[in-house]
This record gives structure tokens, sequence and C-alpha cells, in this order.
């Protein structure tokens, strides 16, 4: 009987779509349009999603176990979605994998790598890269490589065909991502405002997909248990038909479960559009609001339209006449805003109601006007990702510091949705004003921005920490900012606090609540949601008394 020869090794896929997500639950939309146009390579693709949180070394060997074996001859590609969350991460990823396989054709796609490429390391490293849109330049790319002609040049503008010739994604979610993940869609590309902090701002206009088809597509998804929809469009009621129909869909599709995100133009929500969005039901829509700025003069330096009436008039009927959860957005350190006048807009925006002020400070994204005020406005930005402002011409880097701690704390206590009655006390607001007369002299209460900065100030100096404060510990340091501080009573800070911990749901025993906890039973085991958490706590903040028990 001849000797049995060992068989060859099984080779892996030619091609392999890869990125780093900032998190599990964020699916990545753009690998999935890849995924969906790839034609006739379709069968040959793998697609690969980790997380920045992951070792370099771990991601190339799983990238490496996918891979196998390539036969003789046989060229692979790995795709790699570079983002500014994880360029860094990427980039040694990249130096691991060509290191142990050189062999491998790399090339590079996405936003990070799309504008300034002459500089950057990542794309010494990389065999190809792709600028702007790749739905069908990475296909015609991998079919060069694999089948020749070979390319000639390393970067290649991407094409940007009419919409309707790109293949739609969401056949690519898997069930499991349907399960546990965060959907990312989108009815339409690109924006047709300049604001100058944005690369949206290079778009000549905003493309709407074919409104029948993507509908049918996020049927097809509703119909395999999708639950989770979170659109990506830049400018969600650009066109009111469009906006309408897509509401419409869901409102038709009501469930318990159903969570559904979209991002607003402040200042355009024409009656018909709130006719719909009046319909819905607490807990479903979720409503990003880009802000930004209120000051005027910033406005038009950035070349960003606002009309600021309309804008707190449309945020005030949203928080008084409809149940979407809004999450408004300030940006701090553009040019030639002071900490004042920032101070001022979010006092006006904190006045309207919204659930959520989401604080970010400000990013030189690769490519975006906001670099021709660099020298003009004395703007010194990070050399590395994520390029975040370090100081201006009008707010030096020690309050530019000041402002991020400022931004830390209020997220874990007004943006979770925790503290909602305790928040006022330490705003002197409402209700709770009368807490504040023993330690009020002044006639005028203090601005929302300056009080909680206070607190922010001595939070800072007592605990050097913006990370690692649970729940508890912040219990306990707001009770004793409260009392020692602002001079207020303890047993009504106390109880203050209680109604907010109870109400949270939280299970632990702050050192500042000892003995004044009621007595609770062992929660249920019920499966963890992940997604709307903070949504629950504002709607039960929302539903509860007014005044501290």
């Amino acid at each position: 009987m001849p000797h049995a020869q060992p068989a060859a090794p099984h080779a892996g896929p030619a091609i392999v779509l890869c990125t780093l997500n900032a998190k599990y639950i964020h699916a990545s939309l753009g690998l999935r349009y890849l995924l969906a146009n790839m034609g006739d390579l379709r069968a040959g693709t793998a697609l690969c999603e980790f997380t920045i949180a992951r070792q370099p070394q771990e991601i190339v060997d799983e990238l490496l176990a996918v891979l196998r074996v390539p036969r003789a001859g046989a060229v692979q590609i790995v795709g790699f979605g570079v983002y500014i969350w994880n360029v860094t991460q990427t980039t040694e990823v990249l130096r691991l994998l060509k290191a142990a396989r050189p062999g491998i054709k790399v090339v590079l796609g996405g936003p990070e790598v799309s504008h300034e490429v002459d500089e950057q390391d990542i794309v010494r490293l990389a065999d190809h890269v792709i600028t702007g849109w790749g739905d069908v330049g990475f296909p015609k790319l991998c079919r060069a490589l694999l089948h020749g002609p070979q390319p000639l040049m390393k970067v290649i503008a991407g094409e940007q065909p009419p919409l309707e010739q790109i293949a739609l994604p969401y056949g690519e979610y898997t069930d499991a991502d349907l399960a546990h993940r965060l959907l990312y869609v989108e009815a339409s590309r690109g924006c047709p405002f300049k604001c100058e902090f944005c690369l949206s701002s290079l778009d000549k206009t905003a493309w709407a997909f074919e409104l029948e088809a993507f509908l049918a597509a996020m049927q097809v998804l509703h119909q395999r248990g999708a639950r989770n929809f979170k659109f990506v469009d830049r400018t969600f009621n650009l066109k009111i038909d469009a906006s309408v129909r897509i509401l419409q869909f869901f409102l038709d599709r009501l469930s318990d479960d159903l969570f559904v995100h979209f991002e607003v133009i402040p200042d355009q929500l024409p009656d018909r559009l709130k006719v719909m969005i009046a319909q819905f039901p607490p807990g479903v829509l979720q409503f990003e609001v880009g802000i930004q700025s209120f000051n005027v003069d910033v406005q038009q330096r950035i070349s960003r339209k606002q009309d600021n009436e309309k804008t707190e008039a449309n945020l005030r009927w949203l928080v008084n006449n409809s149940q979407a959860h809004l999450h408004t957005d300030l940006i701090f350190g553009l040019p030639g805003e002071t900490l004042a006048s920032f101070a001022a807009g979010f006092d006006r925006l904190h006045a309207l109601g919204p659930h959520e002020i989401q604080l970010g400070i400000l990013k030189r994204l690769r490519g975006t006007p906001i670099a021709r005020h660099t020298v003009t406005y004395g703007m010194v930005y990070e050399a590395g990702p994520p390029y975040t402002v370090l100081q201006t011409g009008a707010v030096d880097a020690a309050t530019m510091q000041r402002f991020t701690r400022f931004s830390r704390y209020w997220d874990l206590v007004a943006n979770s949705g925790r503290f909602k009655q305790t928040l006022n006390v330490l705003l002197g607001e409402g209700a709770h004003a009368n807490l504040q007369s023993s330690a009020n002299t002044d006639a005028a209460a203090p601005s929302p921005f300056y009080a909680f900065l206070g607190f922010a100030d001595w939070l800072w100096q007592t605990s050097g920490k913006t990370s690692g404060l649970s729940p508890e510990a912040l219990v306990d340091a707001l009770f004793d900012y409260l009392g020692t501080q602002r001079g207020l009573p303890a047993p009504a800070v106390q109880k203050t606090l209680l109604a907010d911990y109870v109400a949270s749901g939280a299970r632990a025993s702050p050192r500042a609540l000892q003995g004044l906890l009621p007595k609770r039973d062992a929660p249920a085991k019920t499966e963890a949601k992940t997604l709307a958490q903070r949504q629950e706590r504002h709607l039960l903040a929302q539903h509860a008394s007014p005044h501290p028990p």
C-alpha cells in the first residue's frame, strides 16, 4: 500500500476585512458595505472585528489564524478601516502583521487615512490606501492585486458612484449582531452644511438612498429580530418627506424593545415632523441634537448656519411635547470662544431641559477646514490622535484641563441620570432653591455652569480622580460638598441623595446614607439591557416626585 501523502494546508480567505471598534457593541457599517459590494470576490472574503482594548499581538495572531497558510503564489489581502479612535492601535497591529507575514497586501481606508496621507506612519507601513468612498474602489483594487494588472499608485482616490449602484449592507449583519449589538444604518450620505470642525463639511451635498429599497432592507432586519437602529445620517430631518416615511415605518412596528437613534438639525422641525414625533411613546426615540455653540460670532467664524431662536423653540417643544430622549451637544475650544461665552451658552441650553448635555472638546480632524484658524486664534492641538485642542488664544491650557475634568464629572453626575434631584440642589434650581438659603448671600443664584464648575474643582482637589468613581463614591462626594462647601443642612441633603440613589436602582451602601436605605429584595435575574440604561433612569427621574421625601 503506498504511503499516503500529507494533505496540502487548507488556504484561508483571499481577502480579510478588519477594523478595531471602540467597543464590542459597535458593529462596523463601513466594513459591511465593503463586504456587500465585493461581487464575485464575496465568497473569498472574511470579516474580522476586534476592539481597541485587545492587545495588538492577540489581534495579529487571530488574523493569521483566519488567513492560515496561503497556497503557493497566492495573494492575500487585509483591508483595515482606520478611524481617529483606532489609528494608534491599528498602526501597531499593521507593524506586527507585516513583520510576521511580509507578503500580505495591506489596504487602508477610512476617514483618518483619507487626508494628509503623506504624514502618517500607518500609511508608510501599508501597500495601498483608498481615500474617500471605498464601496467601488476597494473591490476593484482587490481584483487588480489578485489577477492583475498590478496597480501603479499607492494612494488611490475612491470613486463615488450613484447610490443606487451600491449594494446595501444590512444582510451582512449576523444573527449575533442583531441580538447583541447596535446596528448602524443610513438613509442618506453626506451633509450640505459646512461646519469647519466636521469632515462632512467637505461634502458637496447630501445624497439619499432610494427610500423603498432602504425601507425594504429595514423590514428584513426587523423581521430577523433587530430592535436597535442607530441612524448615522448627518441630517436626518433634512428632507421631511423621507423623515416622515421613516418615522411611520417605526411607528407601525412599535414594541417595548424598539430603540431608534437619529441626528437632527436643531432649527428645522416643521409641524409635519412634530405630529409624527409626538406619537412615539417613551423609550423609543433618541435624538442627538448638535448645538455646538450659541455664540453667534463663533458660529459665523466656523461657517455654522444655525438659527438660535428656532433652535431654542424646537428644543423647548421636544422637551414639553414629545417623549424623545434628547442628547444635545456642545463643543468647547472653538476658535475665539471664551470660558465665559461657553458658560453662557451652556446655561442657555441647560435652561431648555434636555435629558443630556454632551460636552465635547474640539478636535482637529485631518482634512477639516478648522485648521485655517490655527494661527489667528492661537489654536494648539495634540500632535497625535485624537488631535484634541490643548489651548487657544482665548483659553489657556490650565483652563482647558479644568474643563476636561468638568466634562467627565458632568457625564458621571448629570448625564448618567443617577442624580436628578441632587443635581437641582447642586445647581441651585427650582423647588430645591430653598435648600440654598443658608449658603447663598447673593441676590442672584450662580449660573448652572459655574455652580457645577465649583463642584468639579473641589472634587478634583479632594479625589485627584476623573475615572474609577463609583456611584457610591459620588453620593459621598456630593454629600460632603453640599454640606461642607455650600453649608446645606445634612438631613435635607441626605433625603435628596437617598431619593436619587433608590430611584437609580443601585444596591450598595454609601457612607452618607448609612442607616437610611430601605431593605431591598435581591434583584431578579433579567437579561441585561446595555443600550438604554441612561434613558430608563432619566424616565424614572422624570416621573418621580420633584420634592425630596
